[in-house]
């Protein structure tokens, strides 16, 4: 069992309030994982407080040679990979090939953005005057506080973290109260890694709580956030009230779109991988297959054969295909979308229950389940579900097709399987998406390449690649004038 402190300036503290809170493993909800602080207003003052002081030294750090943390960063937690995967899959369910990924994710990204300590570009360009030097720099924002969810508790700390770091800016971290120990480990590694006395600050807690604490700070520059829509539009209205930068990575209705001309087995193996991968709780998960009806009675009966033969169990177990769902709040979600579903008509091919049986007494366990006959306006079409749920919709047309995807709130991730060329690249120009994928599923992101949508899953600025850069830093414009008199700009003084 571990203790979770928080992290602030370079020490392990017990939350101010002296109050802990539970974490506890969803496949065996007995077995209890950690236990961690409830902090509050107090603490998250010490955190940024340490944060406020220690960006007036780091920020002056030469860019490459605070890449050379991230670089002993990376290192390090390639050397803890194993551990940590071991302990994300016994505290948040996921199966030990997803948690070495997610962790993988996490190592490339310190290794990528600690190259981008030696490629943080401006401009140089022309002026419209005589003797007149321009070009435009990148400056850090300050104090960034990241708020990052329980299903990728390794990989998006590291996404928000390292482009932060190597940018000059300096953070406080709140994770998820689902996975305190794993962030916990990873703080551990940011200790290892050397870096400065507050330069990198963690605080454990209630979202509600030392999350609200932490976006109504005052000396707080930006916050950046992965959650639900709903919370994104509360944390945004918040900072809007500053004027404080906000990045938000919300939530998604994903669809598959499988042609008559596809490769079925290729689309099976995206659908299969997309709707089920990680329990169904991804933003990026496969929530809707759109099925031409001249394959749709085929593909269903290839998806429901090969659904039946997925195992569930804990993510410890290596046989484990789907584990648990995080919690039982989550649980009781998926059981009322199903109970949605029927009331609207939409028919269970298969799953549609928690289940019990054997191992899988005492953990949070849901059947991957499909469901047939259902229209674009059925409300499991629309809203995320987060679970192993998918909706299957029959389409006669790509134009249909490419219709009813867009027809959502969200615009996050999407999928078009198809030997046609010219479908294609129509899809890659029609499609509401921030994400478009031709013959693989909606999800797998790599760390070099930006990640977020349109609508309702963000507002407009993305993670990861060189456009996580622009998210932590300020452009500055710079004018050299060496012409020795006054030269007013745009100011005619032709005779």
């Amino acid at each position: 069992m571990h203790t979770c402190l928080n992290y602030i300036e370079g020490h392990w503290l017990p939350p101010a309030s002296g109050e802990t809170m539970e974490s506890r493993n969803p496949a065996h909800w007995r077995e209890l994982v950690a236990t961690f602080g409830r902090s509050g207003d107090i603490d998250i003052e010490m955190a940024v407080t340490a944060a406020r002081h220690a960006y007036r030294t780091w920020r002056l750090v030469p860019a490459p040679e605070r890449a050379e943390f991230l670089y002993r960063f990376g290192e390090l937690l390639r050397d803890r990979k194993a551990e940590l995967a071991y302990l994300m899959s016994q505290e948040m369910g996921k199966p030990l090939t997803e948690a070495n990924g997610d962790v993988q994710e996490g190592i490339d990204c310190a290794f990528y953005y600690a190259g981008e300590g030696r490629r943080l570009f401006g401009q140089t360009t022309t002026s419209e005057m005589e003797n007149k030097f321009a070009m435009t720099v990148r400056m850090p924002i300050g104090v960034c506080g990241l708020i990052t969810p329980w299903n990728f508790p390794v990989a998006i700390p590291c996404w928000k973290a390292m482009p932060a770091l190597v940018c000059g800016n300096t953070l406080v971290l709140k994770p998820s109260e689902d996975t305190p120990a794993v962030t916990h480990l990873l703080f551990q590694v940011f200790h290892d890694a050397g870096f400065p006395p507050g330069v990198v600050n963690l605080v454990h807690g209630l979202g509600e709580e030392t999350g609200k604490a932490l976006v109504e700070h005052r000396d707080v520059n930006l916050i950046s956030l992965t959650g639900s829509s709903q919370t994104g539009a509360e944390v945004a209205a918040i900072c809007a009230k500053q004027h404080k930068r906000v990045c938000l990575e919300l939530g998604g209705k994903n669809a598959q779109v499988v042609m008559e001309d596809a490769d079925l087995e290729l689309a099976l193996e995206g659908a299969v991988w997309g709707a089920f991968g990680t329990s169904g709780q991804r933003c990026t998960a496969t929530s809707r297959l759109l099925l031409h009806r001249d394959i749709k009675d085929k593909f269903t009966e290839m998806l429901v054969d090969r659904t039946r033969k997925l195992r569930l169990g804990p993510g410890t177990d290596p046989n484990t295909d789907i584990g648990p769902i995080v919690n039982a709040t989550q649980l009781n979600t998926i059981e009322e979308y199903i109970e949605i579903a029927r009331q609207e008509g939409a028919q269970i091919l298969i799953g549609g229950h928690r289940t019990t049986e054997g191992n899988l007494t005492g953990g949070f366990f849901f059947e991957p389940t499909i469901l047939d006959g259902v229209t674009p306006n059925m409300r499991v079409a629309r809203e995320e579900i987060f679970g192993p749920v998918v909706a299957l919709i029959e389409i006669s047309s790509f134009e249909e097709a490419i219709a009813i995807l867009n027809d959502t709130s969200y615009g996050l991730s999407s999928s078009v399987y198809t030997r046609d060329v010219n479908r294609a690249f129509q899809a890659m120009r029609d499609i509401e998406a921030g994400i478009t994928y031709i013959n693989g599923p909606t999800i797998g992101a790599e760390v070099h390449l930006p990640f977020g949508g349109v609508k309702q899953t963000g507002n407009g600025h993305r993670e990861a690649g060189t456009a996580a850069l622009d998210v932590f830093t300020e452009w500055k414009t710079v004018y050299v004038d060496f012409s020795g008199r006054l030269q007013r700009a745009q100011i005619d003084n032709r005779e």
